[in-house]
């Protein structure tokens, strides 16, 4: 399905002048046909006045206003004939009627906030129902998809959670309505698909031996470190999937991002493990270079010669110093170590 936009349709204010014009021109002709018919003339007045009366209200139905970014689908008797596209006031063929599958559809998204006055049906649990029927106008603005998070197993095996918001927008107003039987519900579908598609394929962390572009050899890809990446995907892979529909994909980006409470508190200690064992390491080799930087200070002038015994209690004392977890308490030894 191709879209066709209907140009030169700008003729509502004509239009609705003549309607006005229309209903100005019936009521006095019915009313002096109505006399010339007990007088028993001629109907022609009295006909001509209730055409006029008749006519108004159905070409009313072909006056169609739009704002900027909105556009209208139009289908007569079953045939699309074309879209409206911009801002004006239309005047089209008053039986046409214009289609949009995914009116009444709300998501969790920018453009789908109801102004319309809703009621609370008691015999239905309290669902709101709208009083008033929904608008059959597509936006053509911007609109930002935030699905519901979503548990997904990454690469390892590892239950995450993850968000993302979607920034859309409908390119082909014939694809969007045609093609699919509810762009808002397709494009949501889509999107958790997609989703659940590329995060497989990454690692939550970093992790060894892991090929996350496809090329076999192991990176350091990760839904943390390559954030950008990963949207990037995962907006391409939406974008595959959503052409049919004709929606552009402007944009996808990750709002959440974390393990399952499952298991968030063991890969909390995890962390904390790993990262105590790299402050260790750092403490232990910075001990070990002071601890030499001491011997070549004390050999080099000469303060003390120390035999290898004293050394190696040298060395001891001032590794405990130096590594330990709580301050060191001095011990005065006014003897000899022999």
């Amino acid at each position: 399905m191709k879209e066709i936009e209907l140009k030169n349709r700008k003729y509502g204010m004509v239009m609705l002048l003549v309607v006005i014009a229309l209903f100005l021109a019936a009521i006095p002709a019915m009313v002096i046909g109505g006399i010339q018919l007990d007088e028993g003339r001629s109907p022609a007045l009295f006909l001509c006045g209730f055409a006029c009366l008749v006519l108004a209200p159905i070409l009313i139905a072909g006056l169609k206003i739009l704002k900027p970014q909105e556009a209208l689908v139009l289908t007569l008797f079953g045939k699309y004939i074309g879209t409206l596209k911009g801002e004006g006031f239309y005047f089209v063929n008053p039986f046409c009627t214009s289609v949009n599958p995914a009116a009444k559809t709300k998501l969790n998204q920018s453009g789908d906030v109801s102004t319309l006055h809703t009621i609370v049906d008691s015999s239905s649990n309290g669902v709101k129902v709208s009083s008033e029927a929904p608008s059959k106008k597509l936006s053509l603005k911007i609109m930002t998809l935030s699905n519901n998070r979503q548990k997904i197993n990454d690469c390892l095996g590892n239950p995450i959670e993850i968000g993302i918001a979607v920034t859309w927008r409908i390119t082909d107003t014939a694809k969007a309505v045609f093609n699919v039987d509810n762009y808002k519900e397709y494009l949501s579908l889509q999107c958790d698909t997609a989703l659940r598609n590329v995060v497989r394929l990454y690692p939550y962390d970093v992790a060894p031996n892991i090929d996350t572009t496809g090329d076999g050899v192991a990176d350091d890809g990760s839904l943390r470190g390559s954030s950008d990446i990963v949207a990037g995907r995962i907006r391409d892979e939406i974008q595959a999937r959503v052409d049919e529909a004709g929606i552009d994909i402007v944009e996808a980006r990750i709002t959440y991002l974390a393990y399952a409470p499952e298991i968030a508190a063991v890969m909390l200690q995890r962390q904390q493990a790993s990262a105590i064992i790299d402050a260790r390491k750092m403490i232990v080799d910075g001990a070990v270079g002071m601890v030499e930087m001491a011997l070549d200070r004390l050999n080099e002038k000469g303060t003390v010669v120390l035999d290898e015994e004293r050394k190696a209690a040298m060395v001891s004392n001032l590794l405990v110093v130096l590594c330990g977890n709580h301050d060191a308490q001095p011990v005065v030894n006014s003897g000899s170590l022999y």
